[in-house]
C-alpha cells in the first residue's frame, strides 16, 4: 500500500465556526500549504514581514506530505496575503482574540491509498466496518514524536530527569530526519564543537541556536538556563511529545485491562506496538464510548483510587517516576499541559470507493473521506484499516533505561 505517492493523494482541511469579521486586533489568515511543516511554514510568513513569533497564534500541526489548509492569526498583522514555493497566506479579516486549538472544530480528509492488490482492499473494507462498529483508540502517532530520537529519546524526559545538557544537546544537535540541508550542516556543526561555545559562536549562522550558544559562551555551565531559553513554541513541542507517549501507553493499558484478548489486535506505531479493538463487548460498551484519560502530569491531582491513578502509576513506574515528579524541577515553565482526551473516536461522514489505481497499473486504490475531532491523526486510521495484526510480538519501542543522576 503507498500512502501520499502524489501531495493531493492525502488533504486536509481545518474546519472551523470562528468566522473573522471586520474589526479586532488580530488578523485572521488561511494558509494554504504543500511541503511543509506547520512551524515551518509559519517561520517564512515571520520572516518575511519580520514578525515576533510571540504575535502568532496557530491552532495545529498539519502534515508536511499533504495538501492543508488552516487558518492562524497575526496580533496586529498586514492586511496582505503572501506567496512563496508551496506556501499561499490569505488574508480573511480580523479577530477579537488569537486563533488557538479551541477554535478547531474537526478536521475534513480526504485520501487514496494505492498500489493495493484486491486482498488488502477487502482487509480494509472489513476493518472499515469494525472501526464503525467499535471506534477508532485515539493514540498520538508518529507525527506527534518526530523530535524523538532514534534511540527513543525524549527532550522532555531528559529536562524531567534534571540532565539539562543532555536535553539542550538533543534540541539542537540531535538528528531528525527530515531536516533540511541548512539544519543538517548547522547540526553536525554542533555535534563536532559541542562545549566550545565561542567556535560555535563564531561559526554558526544567525538564529536560535546561535543566540543559545551565546548564552553558554557567557554561562558555560548553566544549561539549565540553556534550555530555559530555548523557545517556548520548541518548549511546547519537546514536552508534549513525551506527554503524548505516556497518554498513548495509558490508553492501551485501558484497552488491555478491559477487553479480551480475542477482542484486540495491534497496530505498529514509531515507538512500538499498541492495542486496537476489533469489537466492543456489550458490558464494555458504554465505557469505552465515554473514556477520557487525563494527559498525565503532576499538576493532575486524581482520586488515589480511580482506574486512571492505577494505571498511570504502573506507566510511569516504567520510566522511574510517580505523577509528582511529571515536572521540570528547578523551572516556572515550561510544564506540561492539563487536559483530558477522549480514548475512543469515531470518523463522521466515513465514505470509501475502491477502483483502479492509475498510478500502479493492475492495483486498485482505496478512496476514503472523513471528519475526525481535532488533535485526532488520519494515519491512525489507515494504519487500523492496512496493517492491522496480532495484539503482540510487534516492534517494540526504543526505551533507554532510566537515569536518575545529573
Amino acid at each position: 500500500m503507498k500512502l501520499k505517492q502524489r501531495p493531493d493523494d492525502f488533504r486536509v482541511e481545518e474546519l472551523t465556526d470562528a468566522a473573522p469579521g471586520p474589526a479586532g486586533e488580530f488578523a485572521c489568515y488561511r494558509l494554504d500549504k504543500t511541503g511543509w511543516t506547520t512551524p515551518d511554514a509559519l517561520a517564512v510568513v515571520r520572516r518575511r514581514w519580520q514578525l515576533d513569533f510571540r504575535r502568532l497564534s496557530y491552532g495545529g500541526l498539519k502534515d508536511r506530505h499533504a495538501v492543508s489548509s488552516q487558518f492562524f492569526t497575526v496580533y496586529r498583522g498586514p492586511e496582505r496575503d503572501l506567496s512563496q514555493d508551496g506556501i499561499r497566506v490569505t488574508y480573511l479579516g480580523r479577530r477579537a482574540d488569537p486563533y488557538t486549538a479551541a477554535d478547531i472544530r474537526a478536521n475534513r480528509f480526504r485520501l487514496v491509498l494505492r498500489s493495493m492488490p484486491p486482498a488488502d482492499v477487502a482487509t480494509a473494507e472489513r476493518c472499515l466496518a469494525e472501526v464503525a462498529a467499535a471506534g477508532l483508540p485515539n493514540y498520538f502517532d508518529d507525527q506527534r514524536f518526530g523530535s524523538v530520537g532514534g534511540a527513543g529519546e525524549f527532550v522532555a524526559r531528559e529536562m524531567v530527569f534534571g540532565r539539562f545538557e543532555k536535553a539542550l544537546w538533543l534540541a539542537l544537535a540531535g538528528p531528525y530526519e527530515f531536516d533540511r540541508p541548512d539544519a543538517r550542516h548547522e547540526k553536525q556543526l554542533l555535534r563536532d564543537k559541542w562545549g566550545d561555545w565561542p567556535a560555535l559562536k563564531a561559526e554558526l549562522p544567525k538564529g536560535h541556536a546561535r543566540s543559545l550558544v551565546d548564552y553558554l559562551v557567557h554561562h558555560p555551565t548553566d544549561f539549565k538556563g540553556a534550555v530555559a531559553r530555548l523557545r517556548p513554541d520548541l518548549q511546547g513541542l519537546y514536552l508534549s511529545a513525551y506527554q503524548s507517549l505516556l497518554w498513548n501507553r495509558v490508553l492501551a493499558a485501558w484497552l488491555t485491562k478491559h477487553l479480551p484478548a480475542d477482542a484486540l489486535a495491534g497496530v505498529d506505531l514509531k515507538l512500538g506496538r499498541v492495542p486496537v479493538p476489533v469489537r466492543i463487548p456489550d458490558g464494555v460498551r458504554p465505557a469505552w464510548a465515554a473514556l477520557g484519560l487525563p494527559l498525565p502530569s503532576a499538576r493532575v491531582k486524581p482520586d488515589p483510587a480511580s482506574e486512571w491513578a492505577g494505571l498511570v502509576a504502573d506507566v510511569l513506574r516504567d520510566e522511574g517516576l510517580t505523577l509528582a515528579e511529571l515536572r521540570i524541577k528547578g523551572l516556572q515553565k515550561p510544564f506540561f499541559s492539563r487536559g483530558d482526551r477522549r480514548g475512543c473516536v469515531r470518523p463522521e461522514g466515513l465514505t470509501h470507493a475502491a477502483g483502479p489505481d492509475d498510478l500502479n497499473p493492475g492495483r486498485l486504490k482505496l478512496r476514503l473521506g472523513f471528519d475526525l475531532p481535532r488533535g485526532s491523526y488520519a494515519t491512525m486510521l489507515v494504519k487500523r484499516i492496512t496493517a492491522v495484526g496480532p495484539v503482540s510480538g510487534g516492534r517494540q519501542p526504543p526505551v533507554p533505561p532510566p537515569e536518575t543522576g545529573g
